[in-house]
């Protein structure tokens, strides 16, 4: 238990340091995996913006996938901080169990469900007749990988809980390096194209779940837990706790899905197949501005969830206070770099297209011109998930991605047309992040 004990005695900073820098860099290299793929195939020689546009069509799918993972990996990460900050290991020995059974179940459903209703979900999803080929091709194999893709992410977090960050960064980087080692090969070498790049994304996924297995179970890993099978049974009880608590990140994840779905038959209304493509590569170019954030986002919860549960409040609020700042000043130079090269960040994406260059240059500086504030957005509703508040954590979750944005999706195009779905973004993050400062001054004032 020594490796949990500093989380309630070692210097913040250090600590938010040691958990959220692995955590950053796994967040990140999980972004790779879509974002190496879109680099390489926007630059398939006669293909270009018709595959982006079946890419960004199946990303909603990509993204309710990795929700699952979420919903289980985040919601047993969470649950076992707090076990073992009361001193409970053989109950979070139970959660890591569970936590593999339901997502294996899970992935599986999700790959036959999607394989099935392949053609009718990427058409209500917005693909065009250009584009749903592409998309088709990419993202059929995408789902046959499906729990390889949510063990390698999901319960990786878990390691993260016991108090081995290091360990957690290094199963998302060796998956992420295999990914981009294989991008070219299958794509260019292989000449398979989109489905080379799909291939790759899989069987890099594969190797990163077969690390995580190994580490719960091996003797030499230093793991604190351990996969056993007298806990590989499902109980009611555990499956409740970590659907509560990880219903938030899920219910963001379906929502942006939702959020990518109503934007795509927007763009396609306005802009077409070039408009879609657009945002394909402007949901990458977020990805990696927020996946720091979402990292350090990760790295907290541990730490508060285990200060939380042996009530050491004032280290509770620390943490926060330290991750609000850093994730204020990731956001503040992303901002910087979109307002001031938004068509070389599009361009790394696409080659010999100027319509989709100012189009894309375009939407991005709008889309993300709020994003100063998002840090502490993010991670307010990260702090209520931390602290097993589960109802808040969820309102302020899908807050600026449902219940602001979509009504704003749908009515602003009617005066402003295609920049009425660039306005949507920023005027919903304004309204959430306002929220989360009241919520947050709350719990904050009642602590103390």
């Amino acid at each position: 238990m020594n490796q949990t004990k500093e989380l309630g005695t070692e210097n913040i900073g250090k600590l938010l340091f040691k958990f959220s820098l692995p955590a950053i860099t796994g967040m990140i290299i999980n972004a790779l995996y879509n974002i190496v793929d879109r680099i390489y195939i926007g630059h398939i020689k006669g293909v270009g913006s018709s595959a982006l546009s079946g890419l960004a069509i199946t990303f909603p799918i990509s993204t309710i996938i990795m929700a699952f993972g979420m919903l289980i990996g985040i919601g047993s990460c969470s649950l076992i901080s707090i076990r073992l900050g009361e001193k409970n290991k053989e109950s979070a020995d139970n959660i890591l169990g569970n936590a593999l059974i339901l997502i294996t179940l899970i992935s599986l459903v999700l790959s036959l469900f999607g394989v099935l209703f392949l053609n009718k979900l990427l058409i209500l999803f917005g693909a065009s007749e250009n584009s749903l080929p592409y998309a088709k091709s990419y993202i059929q194999i995408i789902l046959m990988g499906a729990v390889f893709q949510n063990i390698g992410f999901g319960i990786n977090n878990i390691i993260r809980a016991e108090g081995n960050p290091k360990t957690a960064m290094f199963t998302m980087l060796f998956g992420g390096i295999i990914n981009i080692f294989l991008d070219p090969i299958f794509i260019f070498i292989f000449n398979m194209g989109i489905q080379g790049a799909a291939i790759a994304t899989i069987i890099s996924q594969a190797f990163a779940t077969l690390w995580v297995l190994k580490y719960f179970t091996s003797k030499k890993s230093g793991s604190l837990l351990k996969l056993k099978k007298s806990n590989l049974k499902l109980n009611i009880h555990i499956i409740k706790e970590i659907f509560a608590i990880g219903m938030a990140p899920f219910s963001m994840q379906v929502a942006s899905s939702l959020v990518i779905i109503l934007y795509n038959k927007g763009l396609y209304n306005y802009g077409g197949d070039l408009a879609i493509a657009a945002m394909g590569i402007l949901n990458s170019i977020s990805m990696l501005i927020f996946m720091p954030i979402f990292g350090i986002s990760q790295g907290i919860q541990p730490i508060i969830g285990y200060n939380y549960g042996a009530k050491l409040y004032p280290r509770v609020l620390k943490v926060l206070k330290y991750a609000i700042f850093t994730g204020t000043c990731i956001a503040i130079m992303g901002f910087a770099c979109v307002q001031l090269f938004p068509k070389l960040l599009i361009n790394a994406f696409i080659s010999n297209s100027p319509d989709l260059t100012n189009l894309g240059a375009r939407g991005l500086r709008i889309d993300l011109m709020f994003l100063p504030i998002l840090g502490f957005q993010i991670l307010g509703a990260s702090y209520f998930q931390a602290i097993n508040e589960a109802k808040t954590s969820m309102l302020l979750s899908i807050l600026r991605q449902v219940i602001v944005l979509i009504p704003l999706i749908l009515i602003l195009p009617l005066f402003l047309n295609l920049d009425g779905l660039w306005f949507s973004q920023p005027c919903a993050d304004l309204v959430a992040t306002g929220l989360t400062a009241i919520f947050l001054y709350r719990s904050i004032k009642k602590i103390r």
